[in-house]
């Protein structure tokens, strides 16, 4: 059986912006036995992000985290009338905070040539919204984010070996495009792992 990734013991410094396009491994498992969550590999093996959610009972609070364990983003899910989405906040956060949030990942109801729709708010927490969109493919699990402007700034997509032999349904490879928060972009596709209870 093909590893997901060598070295994966071994971390590495995150730069929280991309100044090229990079390519990360995503692998929907926790390291912490028999807890839920995700492990995030940078291009060269190291671990960049991690979401390991101890109570796996209760999903209402998880976080993201860093690879030395700090919380970079703390998503809250939330209920309205018959909706349900998540929020995600800067750094720990309650659900008290009354700074607000810094985005808000939920599904649309409107479906696009079979794919699903998810709808970002961004810029929550400063008074200044902005939309972004997932959008999910049913066929082969991949999701593309974009920003307002409709330009795709993160894809992700069924990882392959070199030979072409897809690796599994729980390992992804995640392409970030320049100039953009790698952070922000984990915290939304957490977010979108959440809705989907993948995580």
């Amino acid at each position: 059986m093909g590893k997901v990734h060598p070295q994966a013991l071994h971390s590495s410094t995150t730069c929280n912006f991309t100044c090229k396009q990079e390519t990360f491994t995503l692998w929907m498992k926790s390291l912490v036995l028999n807890g839920k969550g995700c492990t995030v590999f940078d291009s060269n093996g190291q671990i960049a992000y991690r979401v390991d959610n101890y109570n796996c009972k209760h999903r209402d609070e998880v976080h993201l985290m860093d690879q030395n364990g700090d919380i970079l983003f703390t998503m809250l899910k939330r209920l309205y009338k018959l909706s349900r989405f998540w929020e995600g906040y800067r750094f720990p956060a309650t659900r008290n905070d009354h700074k607000g949030p810094c985005f808000r990942v939920s599904k649309s109801y409107k479906i696009s040539r079979g794919d699903s729709i998810y709808e970002v708010e961004l810029g929550l927490d400063k008074n200044q919204p902005y939309i972004h969109k997932i959008e999910s493919s049913t066929c082969n699990s991949a999701c593309k984010i974009s920003n307002q402007f409709g330009a795709v700034v993160a894809e992700l997509r069924r990882k392959k070996s070199r030979c072409g032999v897809e690796l599994g349904d729980d390992v992804f490879t995640m392409v970030v495009e320049p100039n953009i928060d790698l952070s922000l972009v984990m915290g939304l596709v957490v977010a979108y792992n959440l809705i989907n209870c993948k995580i």
